[in-house]
This record gives C-alpha cells, structure tokens and sequence, in this order.
C-alpha cells in the first residue's frame, strides 16, 4: 500500500502547478511530454523529486544545458545507466537524510524512451529494480528510436514500418513480436508494476502515478506514448489511438501490486486489431489486397497475450 494517503479529489490535481514547464521543444501530438505531466502531476504537494532523463526524444527536448524544462532537480543519463544513477542518487540520499544533512522529502523519478528502457538501458533498469530501490521508472513507450530516425526497438510491433524494418517487395516490416516489459518487470518480483495510457480523464494513469511514486520500493510504469512522426497520425488523433489500443486489448491496462495481478480495465465489446492498425500510417501495407494474414496473425498474438493476462489475473 502507498505509504501516504491524500485527501485531495482528482480535479484539484488537474489544477495543480505544472512540473514540466511549457517551451520545450516535443512535437506537436507527442506522447511522451503527456506521459510526464501527468505523472508528475501525482506527487504530493510539499515533496521535492529528482528527476532522470535516458537519452532520447525527451531528453533532448526538454534540456538544453544548463536549462531544463522540469521545476524539479534533473539528472541527464546516459541511455544505458538511468537506472543505475537513480538507484545511486537514491542510495546517497538515505545516508544524508539518516546523517540530518536532508531534510525534506524526495521522490526519484527516470524518464525513459523504448529504446532506453527495454534495449540499451535494460540491464541498469533490472540491476536497480533487483536491488528495490526507492524509485520509480517511467518508460514512455513510443514504439522505436524516434530520436535518431525512427528505428525499430524491441518495443516495436510486429509489421510495423520503420526505417530499419522498411516495408517493400522483400519485406512486411518487422517480423518479431514486441517485448512484454511490464510482465518481465513484474518478473523481478518489484513491489509495483503498472501498465496504462492516455484513456478518459487520464484517472487510471493518474492512479498508477500515484501508487508508484507512495509505494515504498521499486516501480515500474510502462505507459504508451504514440509518436505523430513515427506512428504516422494526425496529431489530434492521438487520444483515439490509445483508446483503440485499450479497446482492441493491443494495450491492456493492468497492475502488478506486490505480486497481486489487477485487471484494471476489461471491454464490454473487445474490438478487432484492425481498428487500432487503421489509424496508423506504419500499417497501411497491411490493408493492401493479399496482406490480410499479417492482420490475422497480428490479431492471434494480441489474443494470446490477453488470454495470458486474463489467466495472471485470475489466480
């Protein structure tokens, strides 16, 4: 359980300060700077954070030093150690307070693009998670190495087109499945995992922020950011997409609390794949005549994997 509870109602954390604050440099209908806002949004009112930055989109955007755009303090890591200096900036924060040289109350908080997270930054992100330090790390999960021009990750969907998986006559775009993060995260037997997006009024994001930030030892979030450049939307879409990845079971919302799987969500009418594949100019291909399989093997692994979900929150 949080180790604080608040009495305040949800609209009075809408209305709260901003901690990211507006003249960064995101594109327009990026998720990832959504992502931050409202996360960040969670932390109690009188509680200080420190905040990490992998290198990536957000990174770059949002620090230009000896600026940044957080009203917090800010670390800049490199892509493969965010974990690492968060659970070292942790670390000596402890022996200071215990040594009555800090006083008030941090939180730890690293930003992470897919890129930073589940590939270079992997082994710092399961090494700092393992030793359940007292912080949280947000992947905003966007699908590729964005930053550096739309690579493919191990974040990145099947059949999706990017410029290392580039679709043509001798390829159908990427042919792996993406990487279950959250789940290899709940692996590590950390006390919070928490999966969602930018679904409503953002509550369940908003929650899981909440809960990551007050539950004493290590918490992940992974949360979908769709990229406009890379996805291939029109940026006021953006919300309709996530939806649809809510609705279609691509993007289950769920949670992992101390070894307890949650269900947070499940559709009254779960809808086909295709709904969420249209909206994305990286799948276009696969509504050519004589690519209907793809969109049927693609549909056979979002099953599956709701099937898996369903079985882990049921025991």
């Amino acid at each position: 359980m949080p180790e604080t509870k608040n009495k305040m109602t949800f609209k009075d954390y809408m209305n709260k300060p901003e901690r990211l604050a507006p003249g960064h440099r995101m594109c327009a209908g990026c998720g990832g700077t959504i992502a931050v806002r409202a996360v960040l949004r969670a932390l109690h009112e009188g509680d200080q954070a420190v905040i990490g930055n992998a290198t990536g989109c957000l990174e770059v955007s949002s620090f230009m030093y000896p600026y940044t755009a957080y009203t917090d303090s800010y670390i800049h890591n490199a892509f493969e150690n965010a974990g690492a200096t968060m659970g070292g900036v942790e670390t000596a924060y402890n022996i200071l307070k215990r040594k009555g040289k800090v006083k008030d109350n941090y939180k730890f908080i690293t930003f992470g693009g897919d890129g930073g997270t589940y590939d270079i930054g992997f082994q710092s992100l399961s090494g700092a998670m393992e030793r359940n330090h007292d912080m949280v790390y947000v992947c905003y999960d966007n699908g590729a190495y964005m930053n550096t021009g739309i690579q493919r990750s191990s974040a990145t969907p099947m059949y999706a087109d990017t410029t290392t998986t580039p679709v043509g006559k001798e390829s159908d775009g990427k042919l792996q499945n993406r990487k279950d993060l959250a789940t290899i995260l709940a692996a590590h037997d950390i006390p919070y995992v928490g999966q969602s997006t930018f679904i409503s009024n953002f509550n369940d994001l908003h929650k899981k922020a909440e809960k990551a930030i007050y539950t004493k030892g290590a918490a992940f979030l992974n949360v979908m950011a769709p990229c406009p450049r890379g996805w291939r939307y029109d940026t006021a879409d953006i919300m309709e997409i996530c939806k649809l990845g809510v609705e279609t079971c691509y993007w289950p919302l769920f949670e992992v609390d101390h070894g307890q799987w949650i269900l947070n969500y499940e559709p009254k009418k779960k809808l086909p794949i295709e709904d969420f594949l249209i909206k994305q100019g990286r799948f276009k291909h696969l509504f050519k005549p004589g690519n209907e399989h793809l969109i049927e093997e693609f549909q056979a692994e979002v099953d599956r994997r709701w099937e898996d979900l369903l079985y882990n929150c049921s025991r």
